[in-house]
Parts: C-alpha cells; sequence; structure tokens
C-alpha cells in the first residue's frame, strides 16, 4: 500500500484522489438566484442529505482550484438565502454535464442545458421542471472551510417543500429506486447509472459549448432527441460550415439515397444513431442539412 500526506500532494492530485476513491456520490442540481433575480443553475457532487427531523440537505460549492475564485452558485446563496435542489436522473444526466460549464456571470443555464424553469412555490430560485424530485429549500448556514483554492463552503439546506413525480412513485407513494433511475458522479470522466453501472461522459470542452439555447429551433424542439442528445449537441464551440455540411450530404448520399429530401424527423432519427456511436460532428452535419 502506497501512503500519501495531502500536505504533499498537489490540489489537483489530491482533488482526483478524493473524488476517485469516494465514489459515486449523488449529483445535486443547485438552482439559485442572485439579488436582481437572475437565475442560475449548476451541478455539485459534493453533496448528500444529513437529516431528517429537520430535513437537512448539504452541497458544497468549492473555490477553483486553477484561480481560487468562487462559482455563482455560492455568491447567489450568500445574496439570496434559498435554493432548489434538483436531483439528476439519467435523462438528464448530459445536460447537467453541459450545465457544468464556466458561463459568464449572467448567462442562464436553464437556456443553455435545454431545461426548463418552473416556478417554486414557496422560494424564490427555479425548479429544473424535467428533474423528478425537487426539493425548496432555505438556506440556514455558510460554513467556509478555508480561503485557498479548492476549499469547500458548506451549504446546509433546510427542505421547506418537496416535489416527486408521480412516474416514479409506487401505489403507495414510496419512490420507486429503479424507475428514478439516479445517476452518480465518480473521478474523472466517470458517472454511475444506479441500476446499470459505470459509464464516461467526457468533460465540457475548456471553449464554451454553444448550449441548447443556440441551436435551430427543429432541433432544440425535436420529438425524436432526448434531452440527453441535446446536452451532447450543445457541447460543441462551433456548428460544421456550410461546405463541410454539403459534403458530408454527398458522401452518405449512396448509403442514403434520399437523404437531401428527408423529413425533419427523418433525419433526426438517423442523426440520433450517429450520436449513439459518439460521432458528433456527423449528427450535426445531418442536422443542419
Amino acid at each position: 500500500m502506497i501512503s500519501f500526506d495531502p500536505k504533499e500532494l498537489s490540489v489537483a492530485k489530491l482533488h482526483g484522489y478524493l473524488l476517485s476513491a469516494v465514489a459515486p456520490r449523488p449529483i445535486a442540481f443547485a438552482s439559485t438566484i442572485d439579488a436582481y433575480g437572475n437565475p442560475n443553475l449548476s451541478p455539485f457532487s459534493f453533496f448528500n442529505v444529513f437529516s431528517a427531523n429537520p430535513p437537512i440537505l448539504i452541497f458544497s460549492p468549492a473555490r477553483r482550484v486553477k484561480n481560487n475564485t468562487t462559482k455563482h452558485t455560492l455568491e447567489n446563496v450568500k445574496q439570496v438565502k434559498e435554493v432548489v435542489i434538483n436531483v439528476v436522473n439519467f435523462d438528464i444526466v448530459q445536460q447537467a454535464s453541459l450545465s457544468s460549464t464556466e458561463y459568464p456571470e449572467g448567462i442562464n443555464e436553464f437556456d443553455k442545458a435545454g431545461l426548463t424553469m418552473l416556478k417554486s412555490d414557496i422560494v424564490k430560485p427555479f425548479r429544473v421542471a424535467e428533474s423528478p424530485v425537487q426539493f425548496e429549500c432555505k438556506v440556514n448556514d455558510i460554513i467556509t472551510l478555508g480561503t485557498e483554492g479548492g476549499a469547500g463552503n458548506l451549504v446546509l439546506c433546510e427542505v421547506v417543500k418537496l416535489h416527486i413525480s408521480s412516474d416514479v412513485l409506487n401505489d403507495d407513494n414510496s419512490i420507486n429506486q429503479e424507475q428514478l433511475d439516479l445517476v452518480a458522479r465518480a473521478g474523472g470522466s466517470y458517472y454511475s447509472r444506479v441500476n446499470k453501472g459505470f459509464f464516461e461522459i467526457p468533460k465540457p470542452i475548456s471553449t464554451l459549448g454553444i448550449g441548447v439555447d443556440a441551436m435551430p429551433e427543429h432541433v432544440k424542439n425535436s420529438m425524436i432527441l432526448t434531452g440527453n442528445d441535446l446536452g451532447v449537441l450543445g457541447n460543441v464551440d462551433a456548428l460544421p460550415t456550410k461546405e463541410a455540411i454539403d459534403a458530408f450530404v454527398n458522401d452518405i448520399s449512396e448509403r442514403y439515397p434520399n437523404i437531401k429530401a428527408a423529413t425533419h424527423r427523418e433525419k433526426h432519427k438517423i442523426a440520433q444513431n450517429y450520436l449513439s456511436y459518439g460521432d458528433v460532428e456527423s449528427a450535426w452535419k445531418l442536422l443542419l442539412s
């Protein structure tokens, strides 16, 4: 066994060990709002439930390791001491990943991730309509754990109202864990689907993804493409050129002789197949043809 003194490791190395060893961790989709009413949405895997009476959830927006700055979520809960914790299941995991992109202040991650803002009953921040379980919370306290990059800030949230989709409830109103289909975070690019096991999602690109809001209407409102498909498509920094699209269509015309006359629905089905193999570039060329 190899032993380490945490103080002798770089913060990035220690961070990697902690996240890989303490896993999988549930994901909190934290929705907040600033003093001017601007919404913010961000996923956190430093999260869990810590008490039932009172009902307390805790998540930790850590200071960024690379430049020791703080996240918009932390600044928001200091200004408006309310938050909605939305659980992340497999149906929205790609959108959760996309929303973790470091968009500038004032950018609405709901729009970028293609998620729906749902008005809360008690608190000001919006709920994520697509999340199967949503906890409206008041912030009881914020405990600062340090001042250097990587230091956490424990946000103690008391649940004041919870919402559970009927789709994940049994006849006795207990939660059906298999139907809930939660996902969790592990180290690196690994996630865990509770009833399936580990899978990988590439981290969001270092340049900003275009987001779902920048997509053509027929794509973001597709009846074929799922939220996860849109999350993957939104994680590109630019769309293909017309020349690249035309060349691609000519290349596949032998395999799909009627592709130029195909409907959006037909193209979306084929594009979804490309996405299933991780070929995002071809999917976009087809969708824009």
